[in-house]
C-alpha cells in the first residue's frame, strides 16, 4: 500500500497555496462535499461493461523501436511509454493483470496483459500522475526498479517509491507549475488537475496530484493524468500550448465522482481548451472502474471531436504512433 509523506517530507509544505490543513487541494473549492453512493455499482452494471472477447493487440519490440519524432506507444488504461530523442519516458505503468491491492480484484480485460516490465528498454524518466492503485503499482515498479534512471512524481509520492526501495536521489517531486529538465534535454513541468488521492480509506490528499507537460526538443505533449474538467485546462493551454498531443482519459467517470474525471464529451472540449493538434483517449480499454458500457467513452467522444474539429489518434495496444504520422483512426474496439 505504500506510505504517506511525514516529518522532514512535510517541511514548508504548509506555505503552499495548494495544501491547506494537512492535505492537498484542488482550484474549485469544497468539491469533495459530493456524497457517495456505495452500492452504485450493484444497481446499475450493463452487461457490456466488459468486452465479450479478447482485445486487439500489437506486438512492437519497444527495446528496438525508432523514433524520428517523439513516438507514443499504449498499454491500456493510462500507461504509455514515449520514445524520443532525448530519452524514453515510461508514464503510469500498470502492467500486473489487475489494480489494486489485492490480487483477482478490478481484472484486466483480455488482450491487455500482454506487455510487463521485462519488454520496457531503460527508461530515461518515470512519470507517476498520482498515488492511485491504477497508476501506482506497487508489483509493476519492484519488477522496473533497476531500469529507471529518473521519476518525476507529483509532491509528497516519492514516499511510496522510497518505501518499495528506489533511491531518494533518483526522484524529483514537483508541485504543480515546477519544472524538471533530465539528461538530454527533456523538459517535465506538472500542470494543475482537478482529483484527490490516497492508497487507503483513512487518508485523502496527502500527496499531490497532477497533469504533465512533456516538452522534446520542438515537440510539445500533454498528459492530463486524472481529473475532471474545469478552467485549468485552458489556462494551461495558453501558458504551455499549443500541443501537438494531448493524452486525456475517456472513460471510468460515474456520478460518485463527478468533477474527478472527464464526463462523456468532455475531453473533446478539454482538448479544444488546450489547444492541441492532436487527441489521444487514455483510462479506458483495460479496467472495469465505473458503471458504464466500455465502448460508451469512445463512441460518445468521436461525434463530439468532430464537433470541435479536434483529431483523434486510437491506436490498439501496443501500436506505435509517431507524431507526424496520420492518426490511427481504426475502428478496432467493435
Amino acid at each position: 500500500m505504500g506510505t504517506n509523506p511525514e516529518g522532514a517530507a512535510l517541511s514548508g509544505w504548509d506555505s503552499l497555496s495548494n495544501y491547506k490543513e494537512g492535505a492537498f487541494q484542488n482550484l474549485t473549492a469544497k468539491l469533495d462535499s459530493i456524497k457517495h453512493d456505495r452500492w452504485l455499482f450493484l444497481k446499475r452494471r450493463p452487461e457490456s461493461i466488459r468486452p465479450s472477447s479478447a482485445l486487439p493487440w500489437v506486438k512492437t519490440d519497444l527495446k528496438k523501436l525508432v523514433a524520428p519524432a517523439p513516438t507514443v506507444v499504449w498499454f491500456g488504461h493510462s500507461s504509455l511509454l514515449i520514445k524520443t530523442g532525448q530519452g524514453n519516458i515510461l508514464i503510469d505503468p500498470v502492467f500486473s493483470n489487475h489494480a489494486g491491492p489485492v490480487p483477482g480484484v478490478m481484472m484486466a480485460f483480455k488482450g491487455t496483459t500482454h506487455y510487463d516490465a521485462e519488454d520496457m528498454p531503460e527508461i530515461d524518466v518515470l512519470i507517476i500522475s498520482h498515488d492511485h492503485y491504477d497508476h501506482l503499482d506497487y508489483r509493476t515498479l519492484k519488477k522496473l526498479k533497476n531500469k529507471i534512471k529518473q521519476a518525476i512524481v507529483p509532491m509528497g509520492v516519492g514516499a511510496d517509491l522510497v518505501y518499495w526501495g528506489f533511491d531518494r536521489k533518483k526522484i524529483v517531486e514537483l508541485n504543480w507549475h515546477q519544472s524538471a529538465t533530465i539528461s538530454g534535454g527533456l523538459q517535465i513541468t506538472a500542470t494543475p488537475a482537478q482529483h484527490k488521492s490516497n492508497r487507503s480509506y483513512s487518508t485523502t490528499n496527502k500527496t499531490l496530484w497532477a497533469s504533465f507537460v512533456i516538452q522534446s526538443g520542438q515537440y510539445k505533449i500533454f498528459y492530463g493524468g486524472d481529473g475532471g474538467y474545469g478552467p485549468h485546462f485552458k489556462q494551461i493551454g495558453l501558458q504551455y500550448g499549443p500541443f501537438d498531443l494531448a493524452l486525456l482519459e475517456c472513460g471510468q467517470y460515474s456520478p460518485n465522482w463527478p468533477w474527478t474525471h472527464l464526463w462523456l464529451e468532455q475531453p473533446a472540449q478539454a482538448a479544444a481548451d488546450l489547444q492541441t493538434a492532436l487527441l489521444q483517449p487514455i483510462h479506458w480499454a483495460k479496467f472495469v472502474e465505473a458503471d458504464h458500457p466500455w465502448t460508451e467513452p469512445i463512441e460518445t467522444l468521436i461525434p463530439a471531436a468532430e464537433k470541435l474539429e479536434v483529431p483523434l489518434n486510437v491506436p490498439r495496444i501496443g501500436e506505435p504512433y509517431t507524431l507526424g504520422e496520420q492518426p490511427k483512426q481504426n475502428i478496432w474496439w467493435e
